[in-house]
């Protein structure tokens, strides 16, 4: 304990993403994901200092200013409202959910060489699930991938994903596809009605 270091408080605060954007000597571009995660106040404690482009450090009593003005972007997934304060100040651009040909190449980038029938199969099954009335989650690429990774981790035959309909029949390793429990009740009632309609 006779080290003097131990008795500066700055030598225990870690620098943030904003702190190195800030001091960095070139033009930086900081990446702030999916900010509709984050507490309440957040967007609001996030443009004041943007707009100063300067934040405080309590702990040391400094003030940390942009050598250079970060391009700054964010990204939401539209699951909580922004202020409007906050989406004055922003650049919007709307990313549409990649069709079939934008979902094929995103498979092959993670699975090269995963057999092209396994997949447009698996395709047809996800597209069809977000597709129904009622989801309180849509599936999206990340699950999509989960579940082609569990499907070849499985080997699962392709007659289990031939001609079905997910509407009729709960998909295999659906826990992968649907991460609502409303949304696996909804699927399973769904499967009940339709195994009643082929019993009549």
């Amino acid at each position: 304990l006779g080290d003097e270091r131990v008795h500066d408080i700055a030598n225990y605060i870690r620098k943030g993403k904003m702190w190195e954007a800030f001091t960095s000597p070139e033009v930086p571009v900081l990446l702030i994901d999916e900010i509709d995660k984050a507490d309440i106040e957040f967007p609001n404690d996030l443009l004041q200092e943007l707009d100063r482009m300067e934040f405080h450090v309590y702990e040391t009593k400094e003030t940390v200013k942009a050598a250079e003005r970060p391009i700054v972007i964010i990204t939401s997934n539209n699951e909580k409202e922004l202020p409007d304060a906050f989406l004055r100040r922003c650049f919007f651009h709307y990313i549409k959910f990649p069709d079939r040909e934008t979902m094929q190449a995103i498979v092959d980038v993670h699975f090269p060489g995963i057999q092209k029938i396994l997949v447009s199969k698996a395709m047809d099954i996800f597209y069809d699930i977000r597709e129904v009335p009622g989801l309180k989650k849509k599936p999206s690429t990340s699950e999509l991938l989960d579940w082609l990774k569990l499907l070849l981790h499985e080997e699962m035959p392709l007659d289990v994903l031939q001609n079905r309909d997910p509407t009729k029949a709960i998909p295999p390793l659906h826990g992968a596809l649907l991460k609502n429990e409303q949304d696996v009740m909804l699927f399973e009632r769904l499967a009940f009605m339709a195994k009643r309609q082929q019993g009549k």
